[in-house]
């Protein structure tokens, strides 16, 4: 393999390696977003529990409730983002995949195409050597 050939490679493999990281992380995120959205529905089950058996918790729900729905907003507002994030993540991951594998396809292209023309000037030197013989 050529050295600029191997140097396209080792450069779009730590692209690719970078963005595996990057997604890895979003995928992260994405997850913890998840999880805060299933505890504020936990929470609210709890809260109108409380409120059915106990009188003035029921008057304090309108209030926890109001606090709920920002804190539930916001964390779904957090993962619509990271959905989008994570879309571009995956979008740009396939392309840097796509393009290490046109390197090497070029690389491996290039190493077969040596080995042909090498095969070719032994194939001649053989000729040329059977030419002598003949002649002499």
């Amino acid at each position: 393999m050529t050295a600029w050939a191997h140097s396209l490679i080792r450069i779009s493999n730590y692209e690719v390696e970078t963005l595996q990281k990057r997604l890895a992380e979003i995928s992260s995120r994405k997850a913890s977003a998840e999880v805060r959205l299933a505890v504020l529905d936990a929470e609210i089950e709890v809260e109108r529990e409380r409120a059915r058996a106990d009188a003035e918790a029921g008057m304090l729900l309108q209030a926890y409730m109001a606090g709920w729905k920002a804190r539930k907003g916001a964390a779904e507002s957090d993962l619509v983002v990271l959905d989008a994030e994570e879309a571009g993540a995956r979008d740009a991951l396939t392309d840097a995949y796509s393009e290490l594998k046109k390197f090497e396809h070029v690389a491996e292209t290039t190493r077969l195409n040596a080995l042909i023309a090498a095969g070719k000037r032994e194939t001649a030197a053989f000729d040329e050597m059977g030419l002598r013989r003949r002649s002499a």
